[in-house]
């Protein structure tokens, strides 16, 4: 069972200097960069410890922003989008400012106002490699792009489909107007069929039945 170092102490949580916010293991922080012009770098606080001088240092596991990654930021990358990487670090615990939650994929397309604090993660990126765990996910529209949460989607009622309004030559105001929608392949189908009054304006998470994919590494 490993030890703690001598003259080290394990503790159970750590409030943010000038603040009242109090950190835990498990909690996920925002910590300030080197370049001040850079956003704040995203963690997850593994461990919280403080030496015989009372200075307090955490064991982090860094989140990534997809322009940090090897393959950069794609159409399909979110603004808030974070990966979870396997680059694990010490910090001093003075370099916290502040805390922030990172949802699931599924959770976060579910809230009703995204904060400044909420940020989300549906990949795991491997630093070394740059590869994803999953390498694949479902593809939508004719354009064939894994799911933005940032932008408007639209249901088609004959194939269920999701279509991006540009890529259907409409305006997301036209879009948002809509009552039915059919897209380009459906739409020469019989529209005796079709009865329903309204449709949801953002695909579930749920994959598709068709084995369709995007390769992410």
């Amino acid at each position: 069972m490993a030890k703690t170092k001598p003259g080290k102490k394990d503790l159970d949580s750590y409030t943010i200097k000038g603040t009242n916010k109090i950190v835990r293991p498990g909690d996920c922080v925002l910590m300030r960069p080197s370049d001040s012009d850079k956003p704040p770098y995203v963690a997850r606080v593994e461990k919280i410890e403080a030496d015989h001088r009372n200075n307090v240092k955490v064991r982090v596991r860094w989140y990534y922003r997809p322009e940090e990654s090897m393959g950069g930021r794609r159409q399909f990358h979110g603004a808030k989008e974070l990966f979870l990487s396997d680059h694990y670090d010490v910090q001093s615990a003075h370099t916290i400012e502040g805390k922030c939650i990172v949802h699931s994929f599924k959770n976060y397309t579910k809230l009703e106002n995204v904060g400044a604090e909420d940020y989300f993660c549906r990949f795991e990126y491997k630093a070394a490699t740059g590869g994803f765990t999953p390498d694949r996910v479902a593809v939508y529209c004719k354009c064939e792009m894994p799911y933005n949460p940032d932008d408007l989607m639209v249901q088609c009622e004959g194939c269920k489909d999701w279509f991006h309004p540009s890529c259907m030559g409409m305006t997301i105001e036209e879009a948002k107007k809509l009552e039915h929608f059919l897209c380009s392949d459906c739409s020469s189908d019989d529209d005796a069929k079709r009865s329903l009054n309204s449709f949801p304006v953002s695909p579930s998470i749920e994959a598709k039945d068709e084995d369709i994919i995007e390769r992410l590494s």
